[in-house]
């Protein structure tokens, strides 16, 4: 079976074509400025194929991505170089490398990481390792703002079998998503059953993908955010800011930087 990501790439942008990025981009930079009005500079751990951080960009943000899959870093690296040919204000660079790990010399004022990238550590270690990565490239009270999977949610609504059919002009798409819960691992493994059809050829390509997302609840989260030298110092649930509740699947957290800890 393959890993997150090696074939359900090709599709993401297509699979995701209703999606609101510019209203989700106009929300999080809101956000960013709520808690850190001097916002300039970026970084985003795991860019996806480039649609949020392009729209900062435009916006007048400067903006590092980070991405670990090759064909999701491709798509957005060439995102990356149209808007650079395009628009010489603003500023779009990405890296292909692991959140949990990533670093350069350089500090930022804020760190994003959207689209429950969060949820997709679903180890102790390796969701500890992604906060250090944001902790590390922020400045000094700097934000990072990140969304999950909200267990309280997870729990009372129980996740359940969904399908998504969609096409474009060469290709119709299949998707069912079929979720086991591991209520031991605060776990969902999403079971991705892709079918797409070429319109011209009539062939029939299929696969199988199972995505492990954790869900999390705030008292684990404020633990894990003090290990890394974040203060936990707010949520909401996504994109309408109301309280989270076991009816909110998708909370946004802010941290901030710790003015007296050290670089980690």
């Amino acid at each position: 079976m393959a890993e997150p990501f090696d074939n359900y790439s090709r599709y993401y942008d297509l699979l995701y074509q209703d999606k609101d990025y510019r209203g989700e981009s106009d929300y999080v930079r809101d956000l960013l400025h709520r808690f850190h009005p001097a916002v300039n500079s970026i970084l985003e751990l795991g860019s996806g194929t480039g649609r949020h951080a392009e729209l900062f960009a435009a916006s007048g943000l400067q903006v590092t991505g980070v991405e670990l899959s090759t064909r999701m870093f491709e798509i957005a690296n060439d995102r990356a170089q149209r808007v650079s040919s395009t628009n010489s204000t603003a500023g779009f660079s990405i890296h292909q490398g692991d959140a949990r790990n990533f670093r350069i010399d350089q500090r930022f004022d804020a760190v994003i990481s959207l689209f429950h990238v969060a949820s997709y550590q679903v180890s102790n270690a390796d969701i500890l390792n992604l906060f250090q990565t944001a902790s590390h490239h922020l400045q000094a009270g700097g934000c990072f703002v990140f969304d999950v999977w909200y267990g309280p949610a997870v729990l009372a609504q129980q996740p359940a079998v969904r399908v998504k059919r969609l096409e474009d002009n060469t290709i119709r798409v299949l998707r069912i998503a079929e979720p086991t819960v591991d209520t031991q691992a605060n776990r969902v493994d999403v079971h991705y059953t892709m079918i797409i059809s070429d319109k011209t050829s009539g062939e029939v390509e299929q696969f199988t993908e199972r995505h492990p997302m954790r869900y999390y609840f705030s008292p684990e989260l404020h633990l894990i955010a003090e290990q890394a030298g974040l203060e936990l110092v707010h949520s909401e649930e996504w994109m309408t800011a109301n309280k989270p509740s076991p009816d909110t699947w998708g909370v946004t957290y802010v941290a901030r930087k710790h003015s007296s800890k050290g670089r980690s």
